[in-house]
């Protein structure tokens, strides 16, 4: 996803559930489905706007890393689903 050598030491990338989901063709509802019981440690955020009340579900690199591993579990434990 991002560049880490474009990153300084205190720079974060952050992508969108959508920008995610797309980049790794896979439905935004199986990612939130995987992504329940991830933390903010894990890299996953939940982004606020001035008139959105229900966020958005956003990523580190790090929380895209840990989506790619969740996504090769799922699909080695239920190869017929997308």
């Amino acid at each position: 996803m991002g560049d880490p050598q474009n990153c300084g030491p205190n720079q974060l990338h952050v992508y969108t559930v959508e920008r995610v989901a797309r980049d790794l063709g896979v439905s935004e509802a199986l990612i939130h489905e995987l992504t329940l019981g991830l933390e903010p440690e894990d890299g996953v955020i939940w982004v606020y706007g001035a008139n959105d009340d229900n966020g958005i579900l956003a990523f580190t690199d790090e929380g895209t890393e840990e989506l790619k591993l969740l996504l090769e579990e799922y699909h080695r434990v239920s190869p017929s689903k997308a």
